[in-house]
């Protein structure tokens, strides 16, 4: 008699129990790795209701106009005031003409630039019109100036070289003599002579017939022999002969007026009238 024998299913494609559960299974694992995996660093999406665009937040975070002026005025300032400064320390300074000594070469209340230049790199020549520190007591001692609400204001415009210097301690003349001339006033004509050649003078104020004052210096290395313009109302190197036998040090000069700046309707180049110096020989 034949033995009976349990059917044993035939086994899946994969090993696995062919049942409907197991191929329910599969179907379901197939469509979860069939199914698209959103990035890891993708924001999920925000609900319709309720949301709002970017732009105006962005436009709100934008600087002002008036905000965006206001910086752009204060950075020109900023670099108008350090332009001024290494203008006026290495280049140029301007200074305020007090008296009446250069007349009608500079006026009163005359401003002028000064090539800060000359007399180093560039050297002198005769003829410049130079300012100079008082450092011989040429000047009576400056009074003691009046602090007023605003004086640091044009002391730091000063500093700066946005307003010229006022002070009373500097001197500007015109140079006659050299290191090494040999300045004489005056010959039979009453003309200046440096180094034996008559000089004819051209600068000099036309207004009144300068009075002859004697002298006879030979010019010390190292310094200059300065005179005003306006020689009857210039007190100069000939009027300081007891100091410093009347000379300027070399060191003691801040640079060369180079123009009038202001005012206006006097603004110019200042000439060192090379004409008149040109056939003047060497100083020994």
């Amino acid at each position: 008699m034949p033995e009976n024998h349990a059917r044993i299913p035939d086994p899946g494609h994969d090993g696995g129990p062919d049942t409907p559960a197991a191929r329910a299974a599969e179907a379901a694992a197939a469509d979860v790795e069939s199914a698209p995996v959103p990035p890891a660093d993708s924001a999920p999406a925000s609900p319709a209701a309720g949301n709002h665009s970017a732009a105006p937040q962005a436009e709100s975070a934008a600087p002002s106009p008036v905000f965006a002026w206001l910086k752009e005025i204060a950075t020109v300032v900023v670099i108008a005031v350090v332009l001024s400064f290494l203008i006026k320390t290495f280049l140029f300074r301007a200074f305020f003409i007090p008296s009446e000594s250069m007349v009608s070469t500079l006026d009163v209340d005359d401003r002028i630039f000064v090539n800060l230049l000359v007399p180093e790199p560039f050297s002198l020549s005769r003829g410049d019109v130079v300012v100079f520190r008082d450092t011989k007591g040429w000047l009576p001692a400056a009074p003691e100036k009046t602090e007023g609400p605003f004086t640091w204001v044009q002391d730091g415009l000063t500093f700066v070289g946005l307003l010229p210097d006022n002070s009373e301690q500097h001197l500007v003349k015109r140079v006659i003599g050299l290191p090494g001339d040999h300045v004489v006033c005056c010959d039979a004509g009453g003309k200046l002579t440096i180094n034996g050649t008559a000089i004819e003078e051209g600068y000099v104020n036309t207004a009144e017939i300068p009075q002859i004052r004697n002298f006879d210096v030979t010019v010390p290395e190292g310094k200059v022999w300065v005179m005003g313009d306006n020689r009857n109302h210039s007190a100069d190197s000939r009027s300081h002969m007891e100091a410093n036998g009347g000379f300027i040090n070399l060191e003691d000069i801040e640079g060369k007026a180079a123009v009038i700046a202001w005012p206006l309707n006097r603004v110019t180049v200042l000439d060192n009238y090379p004409d008149v110096f040109k056939n003047v020989p060497a100083g020994g």
